[in-house]
Formats: C-alpha cells, sequence, structure tokens
C-alpha cells in the first residue's frame, strides 16, 4: 500500500522515465533514421497526451533528441522554432491586449446583447453572436471569462426577479402592494440586487490557467446565490447560459485564421510543407469557414434551447404582446452593466478603428477574387504576409497615446512630462502566450525532423492502400479520430501532432491536401464533452450549475453537429473554393508505381 502511494506520487516522473525506456528498442534494433525519428515522435505524443511534463517543455525535446540521433543539426533545429507565425501572434496579442485593457469587448458584448432582446430563447442567442463574435479576435478562454460573469448576472436576476413577483402577488392576495416590484420602481428593484451580481476578474489572453480562474468564480459562487434554485426550469436556464458561453466562444474562434491557436498552426504549417501554394490565407480562410460556424453556431443554439428550455416557435416569434416583469428586469441589468461603461473613450475608439484597419488589410491583402495590395509589392512576390500586417498594426499600439503623464512642479503647477500609449510592453508581456509559442515551434522541429529523416515518405508509403476507400470515408474517419483524440489533448497539442501524418497521407492516396487538412484542423476545436477539454468548458464548470453529464450530453449533440456541417461544407463551398477535385501541381508528385487507384470524392 505503502509503494503504491509512493507510485501516485511519483506518477509522471515515472512515466517519463519508461516512457524513455521502453521505446528505446527501436532505434536502437533498427538503426535507421526513420526509426530513431519515430522514437522522437512516439516519446513527444507520449508526453503531450499525459501532460507528463508541461506541453511547452515537451515541445523543447526535439531541439535535443534530433541533434544527438545525427536528425538534424542543432542549429537548423532551433531557427525552425520562431516562424512567421510567431509575428503574426504578436501582432494579434496586441491587439488583444489592447481590446481588453480599454474594456472595448465588454461594451461590444453587452450592445450586441441588447440589440437581440429579452426573450430568454434570443438572449441566448444574442450572448452566443457576441462571445463568438469576440472569439475571433481574442482567446476562447480569455472570452468566456469575460462575458461569463455578464451573463451570469443576468440569469441571477431574471431568477430574482421571478421570485420578487411571486411574493409581490403573495402580499397582493393579502391585502398590501410591494411598489418596489411596480413598472416605475423595476431601476430601483435591480439596484438592490446589485450587490449581488459577479465582478468581473481581469483575465490575461490566452492564459491557460484554469485553475486560478475556477477558484475566484468558485469563490464568487459561494458568497452569491449558492447552488440552490426556485424550480428546475431556473436550474436548466443556468445550465443553458453556460454551455452557450462556452460553445460559442470555442465556434467563434474558427472563423478566423487568428481565432484559434490550432488555425494559425495550420497554417504555418501548410504554408511551410506547400510553398508554391498561396491560398491559405485571412481572406481565403474566413470565407471558407464563416458560413460552417454560422451553421455551427445556430443549430447549437437550437440544440442547447430544445434540451434545457424546450424550443416554443409561438412564444419565441410574438410580435406587439407586452413584456413581462422578468424580461423588463432582464433588460434593465444588461442596461445597466453597459451605462457603468460611461460614454465610448478616446482610447475605445483608437482600438476599434485599428482593429477594423487590420481586418481591412488581411482581407485586401490577395483576396483572390480580385487584385489585393500586395500587388504594389510585385517585384517581392509573397514577401509581405499577414504577420506584415500584423506587425503594423501592432506598432502603433506602443506609439499611439493614449493619455498624458503628469507630474506636480514645486511651484504647484501640473505639467506633463510624458505620455502612455495604448499598451505598454508589460502589459503585453501579461497577454503573450509564450507557453503556445513554444508548443507550436516544437510542431515545426518535429515536422522537419520527420521530413530530414525520411518518416514522412515511410508513412505514406505504408498508408497508401488507403486511397481504395471513398475520400469521403476517409475525410469521415480522420474528423473522427481529431474529435475524440482533442477531448483528452490540448488543441495545440493534437494538430501539432497529427499534421505531418495526414499531410503525407493526402499525398500518398493522390488527394488535395486541403481534403483532409481543412477538416481535421476545424474538428481539432470541437472539444465539447469534458470540463477538462478545454479552458472556457473548465471556466463555466465552475460556476457550479453543471454536471459532467450535462456536458457530456449537450457536447455530444454539438460535436455531431460540427462534423456534419464540416463534412457538408467539404462537399459543397469548400470544394469549389479550393478546386479539391483535382490533386494540385504545388503538392509533391507521386510517382505512378505507388500512387493508387483514384478512389471517388463524394
Amino acid at each position: 500500500m505503502k509503494l503504491f502511494s509512493y507510485i501516485l506520487v511519483y506518477r509522471r516522473f515515472l512515466l517519463v522515465v519508461f516512457t524513455f525506456l521502453i521505446l528505446l528498442p527501436l532505434p536502437i534494433i533498427l538503426r535507421t533514421k526513420e526509426a530513431e525519428c519515430a522514437y522522437t515522435l512516439f516519446v513527444v505524443a507520449t508526453f503531450w497526451l499525459t501532460e507528463a511534463l508541461p506541453l511547452s517543455v515537451t515541445a523543447l525535446l526535439p531541439g535535443l533528441m534530433f541533434p544527438l540521433l545525427g536528425i538534424m543539426p542543432s542549429k537548423e533545429v532551433a531557427s525552425v522554432y520562431f516562424k512567421d507565425f510567431h509575428l503574426l501572434l504578436i501582432g494579434v496579442i496586441c491587439l488583444a491586449t489592447s481590446i481588453e485593457k480599454w474594456n472595448l469587448h465588454k461594451r461590444i458584448a453587452l450592445r450586441m446583447v441588447m440589440m437581440v432582446g429579452v426573450n430568454p430563447a434570443w438572449l441566448t442567442l444574442g450572448f452566443m453572436i457576441s462571445t463568438a463574435f469576440l472569439s475571433m479576435w481574442l482567446s476562447n478562454t480569455s472570452t468566456a471569462a469575460m462575458v461569463m460573469p455578464i451573463a451570469e448576472a443576468v440569469a441571477q436576476q431574471i431568477i430574482s426577479a421571478e421570485t420578487e413577483v411571486e411574493a409581490t402577488q403573495m402580499t397582493y392576495f393579502r391585502g398590501s402592494t410591494n411598489h418596489g416590484l411596480e413598472i416605475d420602481g423595476i431601476t430601483e428593484s435591480v439596484n438592490g440586487q446589485e450587490t449581488n451580481e459577479r465582478k468581473e476578474k481581469p483575465v490575461p489572453g490566452y492564459s491557460n490557467g484554469a485553475g486560478k480562474i475556477s477558484s475566484k468564480m468558485e469563490l464568487e459562487k459561494n458568497s452569491g446565490t449558492g447552488a440552490k434554485y426556485r424550480t428546475k426550469k431556473d436550474h436548466m436556464m443556468c445550465k443553458l447560459v453556460c454551455l452557450s458561453v462556452a460553445y460559442s466562444s470555442t465556434i467563434g474562434g474558427l472563423t478566423t485564421i487568428t481565432g484559434t491557436s490550432t488555425n494559425l498552426i495550420f497554417a504555418e504549417h501548410f504554408n511551410i510543407r506547400y510553398p508554391n501554394c498561396h491560398c491559405i490565407n485571412f481572406g481565403s480562410w474566413f470565407l471558407m469557414s464563416f458560413p460552417a460556424a454560422v451553421i455551427i453556431l445556430l443549430l447549437s443554439w437550437i440544440w442547447l434551447q430544445w434540451l434545457f428550455l424546450g424550443f416554443n416557435f409561438k412564444e419565441m416569434f410574438k410580435c406587439g404582446k407586452t413584456k413581462t416583469v422578468k424580461q423588463r428586469v432582464c433588460a434593465e441589468v444588461i442596461k445597466q452593466e453597459y451605462q457603468k461603461l460611461g460614454p465610448i473613450r478616446y482610447q475605445e475608439v483608437v482600438t476599434l478603428v485599428l482593429f477594423i484597419v487590420m481586418a481591412l488589410l488581411w482581407f485586401s491583402r490577395d483576396p483572390g477574387f480580385v487584385s489585393g495590395w500586395s500587388v504594389l509589392f510585385s517585384e517581392y512576390p509573397g514577401f509581405a504576409t499577414d504577420s506584415t500586417v500584423a506587425l503594423l498594426i501592432g506598432l502603433l499600439f506602443f506609439l499611439i497615446p493614449a493619455k498624458r503623464l503628469t507630474k506636480t512642479t514645486p511651484t504647484g503647477e501640473i505639467v506633463a512630462f510624458d505620455y502612455s500609449p495604448l499598451i505598454t510592453w508589460k502589459e503585453f508581456q501579461s497577454f503573450m502566450p509564450w507557453d503556445i509559442a513554444i508548443l507550436v515551434g516544437g510542431g515545426f522541429a518535429l515536422a522537419d525532423g520527420c521530413e530530414e529523416s525520411g518518416l514522412s515518405k515511410w508513412i505514406a508509403n505504408k498508408l497508401s492502400p488507403l486511397g481504395s476507400l471513398p475520400v469521403w470515408v476517409i475525410i469521415l474517419i480522420s474528423s473522427l479520430l481529431v474529435t475524440s483524440l482533442t477531448e483528452v489533448a490540448s488543441n495545440p497539442a493534437t494538430i501539432t501532432l497529427l499534421l505531418p501524418i495526414l499531410a503525407p497521407l493526402a499525398e500518398a492516396i493522390h488527394v488535395n491536401p486541403l481534403y483532409i487538412l481543412i477538416p481535421s484542423t476545424l474538428c481539432t476545436s470541437f472539444a465539447f464533452l469534458l470540463p477538462v477539454a478545454n479552458p472556457p468548458n473548465a471556466i463555466v464548470f465552475s460556476y457550479g450549475h453543471l454536471k459532467v453529464f450535462d456536458m457530456v450530453k449537450a457536447g455530444l449533440g454539438v460535436n455531431i453537429v460540427g462534423v456534419a456541417v464540416v463534412m457538408l461544407g467539404m462537399s459543397t463551398w469548400i470544394v469549389t473554393m479550393f478546386d479539391l477535385h483535382t490533386y494540385p501541381s504545388w503538392a509533391p508528385p507521386i510517382s505512378n508505381e505507388t500512387m493508387p487507384s483514384q478512389a471517388p470524392m463524394f
């Protein structure tokens, strides 16, 4: 029993040691470069899946093992750890830092919720749309952490309003009235509940510190309304709000290359492996993924609404009917939250302008259907990328003044001596996800090692018999495999691990690599089943409204919806956009000896 307790305490240390030892016969017996690279690949994959070591620490192993095994020199390995992706990430984090510092994200979220009305179904859709929109530009973690306190405050005010309405009715029948609940007194009633609202905590962007977030929110929950509900419907509404925020923060990230780290990893890996293909950029990705994200968001809203509160079309689309007290209180809470922000400030306006300029420059660089501004630099084709735009706008955040810094002279006069920019380097550092940057660099090193050692070609040859299957079956299998794996492993680790395998698979069966890589990349974000699957799930789970079974039940439906919509897109508009039915000239040619017979597409 004592031995078992020791094993339990030192389980991560033992897992690391035994993983190296158990897999060691692979390079010793075979003595080939492919086997040595496979040894590194299996070790890294094991540590990424089990998280025996931190993900970013595991990502450094190729830099240690490749030189020692003679696969790549240390200088070459080190050079692939910093790519164009990292410059793009730096620019995006500058934008995210300014947005969150000046509360522009909160203003956008509240305004969008105010626009959709106070009907519970439409209110949920409003939260989902605003959360998804913010997640297009911010990390899903910080988006969920920002929106969830607002949504929780609204949900608790609705419950409080219903309780007070019932109490008022009971008092009325006894011969007295409570003027605090009359229409003119709604504001006072809401203000009376203000002390019970959650206070939003600033959360650094792209943070994986779900434990810290959870502990703060758990403390707030215990000091607030607690875990008791007046009716089952109240409990169901709280569950609906939580899952709506969590899932929409993930779905929104699908729409842009910068929306989630998995999209960035795919874009950089693809552009490095296929440098002659200039089809993946910010504009093309948005046009490809935006319809899919909208469909997934709407179907997920319908599914969650039906699962927890039912779907009453008559109630949803009623016109001209007087709002209930509950709905008025709900609208008042949202309005008060918005009014607390005050009038829009200069810093918010500048951040919004830079945000719009960055998006427009991304879209117009090389739209595809017309010439973009990149033709102005036709002498250097391919030199300017999305990271060029991100860096340009990112540097402006350190340059544009936000406010003056003043000091008092000995004579008592207040004079300005300097100015503070929109963001400072210290603020940027607190938001910059250095762990993701190192993780992605490790993935690039692993991919290069597979190429240098010949492991990619070996995998391609072994997978070539799959070419006899219909392509839609291969896509479905890979999508389901990725969706299952990402529930238990981190999304960046999953995509980083599978890209060097799926790309050779597509080449081996003589199929456009985008046909397999795009659905696999999108499905990597479908981590909806478990609280530990991604940080937004953990954030909303920490509020105490959900059980694991609730998330599994709801997440299974959203997973099915996501995979189905991706499969639909691959057979309709995505095929047309990228001409996926033909094997492209920018992909490596396949010899006739190894090329399998062409399988039907869809």
